[in-house]
């Protein structure tokens, strides 16, 4: 399996996100496995540049996408157990996308091919990338899925979301309006 492109990177709604905060607990980051009994663990990763001003997702953390380069191996490193991993960037068309493709070929090259698999949902069924025949390991390793927010901030924003203290920090009504 190749490795995703911008184009075909999977998506999560702005919506769905929301669902998985807000069902999540307050200790979401330490969630270490995904099960029917336990929610995924998320990582909320912000690419935005200059632009990320009036507000930005709650428990996002803020990696510009000028030093991606030089920060991707440390991303991979301490996001090596979270279940999903988002970026995004102020639309999400081209550095939230471009960073998520960053990280799978760092995650790929820094874990190797039996454990820095990617899953990627595919038609009808999740594909691994990057992964090759590997099972999955408990800890370093584990297959993660790695998607990008559609709309990017300002999407998240228009729907409400960016208005919700739960959601949303630092929020600055009047730069939206």
């Amino acid at each position: 399996m190749s490795t995703p492109t911008i184009a075909t990177l999977p998506r999560i709604s702005p919506t769905h996100l929301r669902d998985l905060l807000t069902s999540s607990s307050s200790s979401s980051s330490t969630n270490t496995s995904s099960s029917p009994t336990t929610k995924p663990s998320v990582a909320i990763i912000d690419v935005r540049d200059s632009d990320h001003i009036g507000g930005h997702i709650f428990s996002s953390q803020h990696i510009p996408s000028s030093t991606l380069d030089y920060r991707a191996p440390e991303l991979v490193r301490t996001l090596q157990d979270t279940d999903i991993v988002v970026f995004h960037c102020m639309l999400s068309q081209q550095r939230g996308p471009s960073a998520a493709l960053k990280y799978i070929r760092e995650r790929g090259r820094l874990l190797g091919p039996k454990e820095g698999g990617v899953v990627v949902e595919g038609e009808g069924e999740d594909v691994v990338v990057g992964g090759g025949e590997g099972e999955e390991k408990e800890g370093k390793g584990k297959k993660q899925k790695v998607v990008v927010l559609e709309g990017g901030f300002q999407g998240w924003q228009a729907l409400g979301y960016g208005e919700d203290e739960r959601l949303t920090e630092g929020y600055v009504r009047d730069i939206w309006e």
